[in-house]
């Protein structure tokens, strides 16, 4: 089945984020494109087979403002996982790894406030 939904944040400093999320979350940038600005357009950051959007944030007109965004993550190791996230920096929300009947997750916010939310549990095709 082709994935049609992708989540996609802005940021005040999309490079900055972009080796952020690396570090910290374990993305790998696929692509960054920069717009005329010098600004990251166009960024696409991808986990496993799913794949998220971002760029920089164009200013007051820009209806998508950083900080507003968030993502959920399906990752094979929760634990691990969430040690990388918490060295790197990463605000952890709800004190950390917890465990509901559908499986074990953990949320943190990044750089700009967004939150993405991490576990076990994959819905199911």
């Amino acid at each position: 089945m082709s994935k049609n939904i992708y989540a996609s944040m802005r940021y005040h400093d999309a490079r900055a984020a972009i080796e952020w999320l690396e570090r910290a979350f374990g993305l790998t940038c696929r692509v960054a494109h920069d717009g005329p600005d010098g600004n990251v357009a166009h960024a696409e950051m991808a986990y496993g087979d799913g794949l998220m959007m971002l760029g920089s944030w164009r200013g007051d007109d820009d209806h998508r403002r950083p900080g507003e965004g968030w993502a959920y993550v399906v990752v094979d190791d929760i634990d691990a996982h969430h040690r990388r996230a918490a060295e790197a920096g990463a605000e952890i929300i709800g004190g950390g790894v917890q465990t509901e009947p559908y499986g074990r997750f953990y949320s943190a916010r990044d750089l700009d406030g967004n939150l993405w939310s991490f576990g076990t549990y994959g819905p199911a095709d």
